[in-house]
């Protein structure tokens, strides 16, 4: 068992769904035949998962990966890693904020890891920003283990 930092509770690591022999395996019903896997970190569970815990609406994982840095995953589906989550959050910004003439008020429905906020923030002419996230703990999940590449969007004053 390893220390949940966050909630200050013990992770059973032999209990994480999707965990097996040193890598996560992302097995989505929407896409039968197909499996998703990436490794953590030396392979291992106990220094890998760094929370995993169940919110009032969704479980949370976040691992550390071998290759993609933190990782997080929603119901046991990857949302995003460190790595590669500026391609997705850069696209779902940049695009429709540089098609307005002069975007001042932006609303992100959803956006609990805080990827577009940071993109959002990027550009000055936008004065309030509003986010709405139905999980709390996504957010405070994201601000723990995502603070250098995009949780610190949230002490942005918009």
């Amino acid at each position: 068992m390893s220390k949940n930092p966050l909630m200050n509770t013990r992770i059973n690591t032999k209990k994480v769904k999707g965990i097996k022999d040193g890598w996560f395996s992302e097995t989505e019903a929407m896409y039968p035949g197909q499996k998703f896997s990436i490794a953590l970190e030396e392979f291992s569970s106990e220094k890998s998962i760094l929370f995993s815990q169940t919110s009032q609406f969704q479980h949370i994982l976040v691992f550390r990966s071998a290759q993609y840095g933190n990782v997080l995953v929603l119901d046991g589906v990857i949302q995003l890693s460190e790595r590669d989550e500026f391609a997705y959050h850069e696209m779902m910004t940049h695009v429709p904020l540089l098609a307005h003439a002069h975007p001042q008020n932006v609303l992100i429905v959803g956006g609990g890891d805080g990827g577009i906020l940071r993109e959002v923030c990027k550009h000055d002419c936008v004065k309030k920003i509003t986010m709405v996230e139905i999980d709390p703990m996504v957010i405070e999940v994201s601000k723990k283990y995502f603070s250098k590449s995009f949780g610190a969007a949230f002490n942005d004053p918009r």
